[in-house]
């Protein structure tokens, strides 16, 4: 059912399961996943790619390493119309077990029975969608939770929220390779899902690293999603749609669980982030900490390409999609331009969400500052950096964003949002000889574009202040964030499973 890209045949020392990241989607997790596999050429790794569809994907965006023996590709909402027909429903009792996601109070004694093979043998996803013993459960289950919203939403709810697991259960058990040692999952959800179910099948073990945590990321999409609700027009009828929302809120919430409960061990980038892992069900044993790292050796040499004055450039590097909040960016860029002759950067494809690239893209327009804001898609960041006053970086979300751990190695100071571990990076955290090292740059509130807009004014206009940032910002990567630690610290995990 997937597309299968490499296969050189031996054995998978380390199978990543990349859900829209790795090699498709440049960037962030993606980058990260490339850098282990790079920096460890002594072991062989496999990647399990899980998309959307084939035509959301542009082509690998990655040179891939020799030391990459294996690569499929499997689109979860592919169309293949009729692939049902002529097939034979069954009629099962255990559908009624799905139930155990939306109930509250049931999960935490099903879930062992819907994360695994016999489960869907049992049920297949044709009996989901189309026997009779499913559509029962879907009615009953509406009664049960008190859904307020017409049915035929809810009941195309229903469908979305549990066909994904049937796809990923179906390339679980065609899945031809058992010669895994370690199974690594950067993300819970369906990504997280898939791991659980070879891992519990197979008997291979299998861990999680978690880079913003991916129940809370999730919850923030939902919450602000403008596909959940009414799927016909002529329901004139209005209606709350947050029932529809906690739903899948509640889905995304137990896929978590199932990673968590199933994974020898879970792995974050800072504390915060692994304290909110046991907030959303992870046992507190299983978790720890590894931050990123970067080539800082390599990347401190672009320092010496920077012109003697700062640059009038504030750089945003990432995704063009609504996490990363890139209108509150053009918005301080707006209010900058009213008192210094400044230009904005955005370093990034737009191809993930077009519509909201499209949405900035006419901010711009309307806030008159479509000469200040330049798009430049995709760049090496060699070529960004140097011409870089300032970097930005303004999500909603995040974990250890490795562009603020570049920046810093590269000699820019850097100004954020509170998210994930910015705060720790750019004041100190780790320790107390971490905050003596000083203040890399500023940190302002989520949503606020006055806030951006003046510690970008503060950057760029008090040359003092700007140096001891860079100053503080390249000590802080050299002494604590290094990549050559963060191999050497996932190496040591590795090692404790693929050689047993």
């Amino acid at each position: 059912m997937g597309v299968r890209i490499i296969d050189k045949g031996g054995n998978i020392d380390v199978l990543f399961i990349a859900e829209g990241t790795y090699p498709y989607i440049k960037g962030g997790v993606s980058t990260w996943i490339h850098q282990i596999i790079n920096g460890m050429k002594d072991i062989n790794f496999g990647v399990l790619f899980l998309g959307s569809r084939p035509e959301d994907y542009k082509g690998i965006g990655y040179e891939l390493p020799d030391n990459l023996v294996y690569l499929e590709a499997i689109y979860l909402f592919e169309d293949k119309k009729g692939d049902w027909l002529g097939k034979r429903v069954k009629e099962s009792e255990k559908v009624r077990l799905l139930g155990a996601f939306l109930e509250d109070g049931k999960f935490e004694n099903a879930w062992q029975e819907v994360t695994n093979f016999n489960f869907f043998r049992e049920v297949s996803y044709e009996d989901f969608l189309y026997s009779r013993q499913s559509w029962e459960f879907i009615e009953e289950l509406y009664e049960s939770i008190g859904m307020d919203v017409p049915f035929v939403d809810y009941f195309w709810t229903m469908r979305n929220l549990f066909a994904p697991l049937f796809k990923v259960a179906e390339l679980a058990m065609s899945i031809e390779r058992k010669d895994i040692g370690l199974i690594h999952s950067p993300s819970t959800g369906y990504a997280g899902f898939l791991g659980s179910l070879i891992s519990k099948e197979y008997g291979i073990p299998f861990i999680v690293t978690e880079h913003g945590i991916y129940t809370k990321e999730r919850k923030i999409d939902i919450l602000n999603a403008k596909w959940v609700g009414v799927q016909y027009k002529y329901l004139q009828k209005k209606y709350d749609i947050d029932a529809l929302k906690k739903l899948w809120i509640k889905m995304f919430v137990n896929l978590g669980k199932i990673s968590y409960y199933q994974a020898e061990k879970v792995f974050s980038l800072f504390e915060e982030a692994r304290k909110q892992q046991i907030s959303w069900g992870c046992p507190p044993h299983k978790t720890e900490v590894i931050p990123n790292g970067v080539d800082v050796d390599r990347l401190s040499k672009l320092v010496e390409k920077r012109p003697k004055e700062v640059p009038k450039v504030v750089s945003f590097i990432g995704r063009v999609v609504a996490i990363k909040d890139v209108k509150t960016f053009i918005k301080a860029i707006a209010l900058l331009s009213q008192k210094l002759d400044v230009e904005g950067w955005i370093v990034g494809p737009e191809d993930e969400e077009p519509e909201y690239a499209r949405e900035c893209r006419e901010l711009a327009e309307i806030l008159k500052v479509e000469d200040k804001i330049k798009f430049l898609g995709f760049r090496n960041i060699a070529d960004i950096f140097p011409k870089t006053g300032v970097f930005t970086l303004t999500s909603i979300s995040e974990g250890m964003p490795m562009t603020v751990l570049e920046a810093m190695a590269s000699g820019v100071p850097c100004v954020t949002t509170d998210v994930g571990s910015c705060r720790q990076l750019i004041y100190g955290g780790l320790n107390e000889e971490d905050i003596a090292i000083g203040q890399a740059g500023i940190v302002t509130p989520v949503g606020n574009a006055r806030a951006l807009a003046d510690a970008y004014y503060k950057l760029l206009t008090d040359e003092n202040f700007w140096k001891k940032c860079q100053k503080a910002g390249l000590e802080r990567v050299n002494r604590f964030y290094r990549f050559d630690q963060f191999i050497e610290n996932y190496r040591k995990v590795y090692m404790q499973y693929i050689r047993k």
